[in-house]
């Protein structure tokens, strides 16, 4: 009957060993894995980093050894003064893994990121240390009481307290601190987020422009920002840097590892000397036979010309010059067509109408 009948879709089933015997097209069907895609194309960044993935991006040991290894590359392309703390701004800072190697390092530092939860973790973690930089100092306190002033306190370790500040903020409307405030500015992992809309009104290019801006007034002048991002495509890394150079900065994008798929990164470094524009060098890939140094100036300076006729450019939209004039004639005749002869009217201007 028209009930008992059963509708099977898919590869034929032969016996109870039916996984063994289907064709290999069909045996590990069921078990593949669909690609990941990016988290920046699943929606709002303050809607992915949510309490469950914060908690994970804080815990997991691989991500605190790549988020480490990021930022004191991106410290070590700011060029720092090591004999004085810096004033640093650390743009997306998540849940403060990159402040916490800016403690480190000896400067004071103040991070802003869109989402609350990441902040939370950036909080805990500032407190943790804090409650442990005073249980240490009544613990010396305590020693110095007992012992006077006794050796083996000054050998113990000390304990110091968080030298960064949090702040929830989107840097796709702009930072908002005076003029002239930081000594640099770091960003790990964050500015790839600009060049994706969640909504109707956000665009992309208006978006940068904004951040790029206020970057350019809150930074003193001879200071210095390295931004690290993830681009998809090679049209987002020009996107950013041409935005980044519209804007007054000088610099260019930084190609660590160029060969490889997993290690390469990309790193925006800004600054206000356009007259000496010292180009950094990329780490080049493990071996040393494919070592490279990568970098793509922010300003196109092509000296490959040599050997190559230059064509006139014309100064203004509708004029033609003589130059300009001539090059086309000739062109012309390369290709066979009918020209008038060059004679002394050839480009002359004429006078204007009545």
């Amino acid at each position: 009957s028209r009930k008992n009948k059963s509708i099977h879709i898919g590869p034929p089933a032969t016996s109870s060993n039916s996984l063994q015997a289907s064709p290999p097209c069909y045996r590990n069907q069921k078990y593949r894995v669909p690609k990941m895609s990016r988290p920046e194309l699943t929606g709002h960044a303050s809607l992915f980093y949510n309490e469950k993935e914060a908690r994970k991006y804080d815990s997991s040991s691989r991500m605190i050894g790549v988020q480490r290894e990021i930022t004191d590359r991106a410290i070590e392309l700011l060029r720092l003064d090591d004999s004085k703390p810096s004033f640093v701004l650390d743009i997306g800072c998540g849940s403060g893994l990159s402040g916490q190697v800016l403690e480190e390092k000896g400067h004071v530092w103040v991070g802003c990121d869109v989402s609350r939860d990441m902040l939370t973790m950036a909080k805990e973690r500032m407190d943790r240390q804090r409650e442990e930089a005073q249980a240490s100092q009544e613990k010396q306190n305590a020693m110095d009481e007992d012992n006077g002033d006794d050796d083996q306190s000054e050998e113990e370790e000390e304990t110091e307290a968080s030298t960064g500040d949090l702040l929830h903020h989107d840097m796709g409307t702009g930072l908002p601190f005076r003029p002239a405030t930081f000594d640099a500015c770091i960003s790990i992992s964050a500015l790839q987020w600009l060049c994706y809309s969640n909504s109707a009104h956000q665009n992309p290019k208006r978006r940068l422009t904004r951040f790029f801006s206020s970057l350019y007034t809150v930074l003193k002048r001879g200071g210095r920002a390295v931004l690290q991002f993830y681009p998809e495509t090679a049209e987002q890394a020009v996107l950013i840097s041409e935005t980044a150079t519209k804007v007054g900065f000088s610099g260019g994008v930084v190609v660590d590892y160029p060969n490889s798929a997993k290690a390469k990164k990309h790193y925006l470094v800004l600054g206000f000397d356009r007259n000496n524009q010292a180009k950094q060098k990329g780490l080049a890939t493990m071996s040393s036979a494919n070592r490279q140094q990568v970098t793509v100036s922010g300003h196109s300076n092509n000296n490959n010309t040599r050997g190559k006729k230059q064509v006139p450019i014309r100064k203004k939209k509708g004029s033609k010059t003589k130059e300009w004039i001539l090059h086309k004639k000739e062109v012309q005749r390369k290709k066979g067509k009918d020209v008038r002869p060059d004679s002394k009217y050839t480009g002359r201007k004429r006078p204007t109408k009545f």
